[in-house]
């Protein structure tokens, strides 16, 4: 394995690209730290103590919210406005068609989706700054809530280029790595404070025990539903072309359980941290309840959660995932799936297995999202959200950024950095 990590390195193009990811992040950690003025720091962090969704809010901020830096948003305006843009993509048959023009439909889908992040960005800053000046942490006026607002969209807009140009440039999926960049500089931090309350006798060694034992099993659930598949047989009949003999060869088609990956996870916590922050610009009694009812422990926000991540799976894999292309490409080259006619009862049987796969994968990355945050609260471990969320994005773009590193070494004949029984390598993850 050494071995192979070395060899990134030997390579001109991998290294830059790498070294341009790690480049990119450093300033994305820096801006984080940059503050905005006119908060009250101290009044802020104690805020965030309390938990919450604001924990929450700042998973996906990178710690960025709790400092009410200039990228205090993160990457949560750009999400919703992909959101919006692939659900328009569907209902809309202009933007669908658009979807299908090649690279310039591709690129003015792009540019729409830069505008509705600005225009998302603008809302929840607005929102978050008044809700800040309602509770007596910011202390400026109009023209200065204005001010922070603007300052807050254009680092919004900044996160949205340099996830860009990571994914454009570098080795990942941009957004994706922005996210697990902020959940990963957190750990150490929680466990010092973990191993800090146990020293101090505030937490008990068998509950810190218990939920090590939980995030070792949430690790093993996402890494195995990430990579399973169910292989459908495929055989290729025999035929003559000139005096040689093709065909007559079997093969599969790999369905991934998980084909979504983690966007039905980041999709769904971004659909409603967006509620809660709307509702910080008000202070009638029904904004407060929809706070509460948003609170990543309440029984309504879990059925919400898992609701809509069993939704975007579905969503986005009938977004990257098409049978009839696969269909119509096994008709192709003499393909068929034994016991099924070619042509749309091959295309028909391919989506109902898949649908089948994807409502267990759905189920269970619901299950693997929640279980966690369920035992938490009721062991009351508060030191970091160390939810069943968080571990998800970490394992799923991970496994996305090694099997990318590891399909760059294989074009170039270098062993992969993960090896397979029978020494076969898996594909490139999809998110």
């Amino acid at each position: 394995m050494l071995d192979s990590f070395r060899d990134t390195f030997r390579l001109p193009d991998l290294k830059r690209r790498i070294l341009f990811t790690l480049a990119a992040l450093f300033v994305y950690r820096l801006g984080a730290h940059v503050p905005t003025p006119g908060v009250d720091a101290a009044a802020l962090g104690k805020l965030f103590d309390q938990g919450s969704l604001l924990g929450f809010l700042d998973l996906f901020a990178g710690g960025a919210l709790s400092r009410f830096s200039i990228f205090a948003l993160g990457v949560t305006p750009y999400i919703n406005s992909s959101i919006v843009m692939q659900l328009l993509a569907v209902v809309v048959p202009s933007i669908e068609k658009m979807q299908k023009e090649g690279e310039d439909g591709r690129k003015k889908i792009v540019q729409w989706t830069r505008y509705g992040t600005i225009i998302f960005a603008f809302i929840q800053a607005v929102g978050m700054t008044g809700w800040l000046k309602g509770l007596g942490i910011y202390s400026g006026g109009m023209l200065d809530i204005i001010l922070v607002s603007l300052t807050l969209t254009t680092g919004a807009v900044a996160v949205m280029w340099l996830g860009e140009i990571m994914s454009d440039h570098g080795i990942g999926n941009g957004i994706s790595l922005l996210i697990f960049a902020g959940i990963v500089v957190r750990i150490p931090e929680a466990i010092i404070r973990t191993a800090s309350l146990v020293r101090l006798g505030e937490m008990n060694v068998l509950v810190m025990l218990i939920a090590v034992a939980i995030m070792v099993a949430v690790v093993a659930g996402c890494v195995m539903l990430q990579e399973g598949q169910r292989r459908l047989p495929v055989q290729y009949a025999k035929r003559m072309v000139g005096n040689k003999m093709y065909g007559g060869q079997s093969s599969f088609i790999p369905l991934r359980v998980n084909t979504a990956g983690v966007i039905p996870i980041i999709f769904a916590s971004s659909v409603l941290l967006f509620p809660y922050t709307i509702a910080g610009l008000f202070q009638h009694s029904i904004a407060r309840m929809i706070q509460q009812a948003m609170s990543p422990s309440s029984p309504f926000y879990m059925v919400l959660y898992v609701l809509l991540i069993v939704f975007f799976s579905y969503f986005y894999t009938a977004v990257v995932f098409k049978p009839e292309d696969i269909s119509t490409n096994m008709k192709k080259n003499g393909g068929f799936i034994l016991g099924i006619r070619p042509g749309k009862p091959t295309t028909d049987y391919i989506e109902k297995v898949m649908g089948r796969i994807t409502l267990g994968g759905s189920i269970a990355l619901a299950v693997i999202a929640i279980i966690p945050t369920i035992m938490t609260g009721v062991m009351h471990i508060n030191t970091f959200y160390f939810g069943g969320t968080a571990v998800i994005i970490v394992v799923g773009v991970a496994l996305d950024t090694v099997h990318q590193i590891e399909g760059q070494l294989l074009m170039r004949h270098y062993e992969g950095i993960l090896k397979r029984r029978g020494g076969k390598s898996g594909g490139l993850l999809k998110l």
